[in-house]
């Protein structure tokens, strides 16, 4: 049986995301949490294949309406779990470019493709596109 000495310095290949201290010495500069839009106001997130149609019901919870997608042809009641790199980690109740939205729906969970911008709905009706 082959023995290493202990010195040796053991690589994998890991997403540099899915490191713990990458994760958590990240600027968020990319992207909001739910929690800085009022409750009632809209979002449109624009990921790799679809556009969503983001409404926010209470900000603290993370409870939305969500329309877009394959699994969300009509406003279906949800709730935003967060930003995620598909199970590494999960920013709760953020939205970052780069990143899935973790959305769950009844007993399911739906992970969406990569953020690619983002835009909140004014109060006049316009929008504004918040980070791409």
């Amino acid at each position: 049986m082959e023995t290493k000495d202990s010195s040796e310095a053991i690589t994998s290949n890991v997403r540099a995301g899915a490191i713990l201290d990458t994760w958590s010495n990240d600027p968020w500069a990319n992207g909001i949490q739910i929690e800085q839009i009022e409750d009632m106001q809209k979002l449109f997130v624009q990921t790799k294949n679809s556009l969503y149609e983001i409404t926010v019901i209470d900000r603290w919870s993370g409870e939305i309406l969500v329309r877009g997608g394959q699994f969300f042809p009509e406003l279906t009641p949800a709730q935003l779990a967060g930003a995620t790199l598909w199970g590494s980690f999960l920013k709760m109740r953020g939205i970052y470019v780069g990143f899935a939205m973790e959305i769950n729906a009844g007993d399911q969970r739906f992970l969406t493709t990569r953020v690619r911008e983002i835009a909140v709905e004014k109060p006049d009706a316009n929008y504004e596109l918040l980070f791409h």
